[in-house]
């Protein structure tokens, strides 16, 4: 059974800072990418940023210049650095992962989720 635990949400001023991580465990073999997505009330789930395992990065239009996707694959651990944060990236972020387990293959997988609200 795989695993993504995520950390880090919390209440900023706009203009903050916030650095969010999500540790994978379970019987891993590879992992192939980790990525956040996030959604706010009343909106579908979008894609925040991914990092793939060879380093490849991807970043929503949105969040480009001010977030930052890092990975330790020693750790199975993928972090968000979040700056310059605006009211407008106020939602629930969610890890994701796409993992080789042992005995299940690839699968795509989600935390919990966390809150990160930015307001004055």
């Amino acid at each position: 059974q795989v695993q993504l635990v995520e950390s880090g949400g919390g209440l900023v001023q706009p203009g903050g800072s916030l650095r969010l991580s999500c540790v994978a465990s379970g019987n891993i073999i590879n992992i192939y990418a980790m990525g956040w997505y996030r959604q706010a009330p009343g909106k579908q789930r979008e894609l925040v940023a991914q990092v793939t395992s060879g380093d490849t990065t991807n970043y929503a239009d949105s969040v480009k210049g001010r977030f930052t996707i890092s990975n330790d694959n020693a750790k199975k651990t993928v972090y968000l650095q979040m700056n310059s944060l605006k009211p407008e990236d106020t939602a629930v972020y969610y890890c994701n992962g796409n993992i080789f387990a042992l005995r299940v293959g690839v699968n795509e997988y989600w935390g919990q989720g966390t809150q990160v609200t930015v307001s004055s």
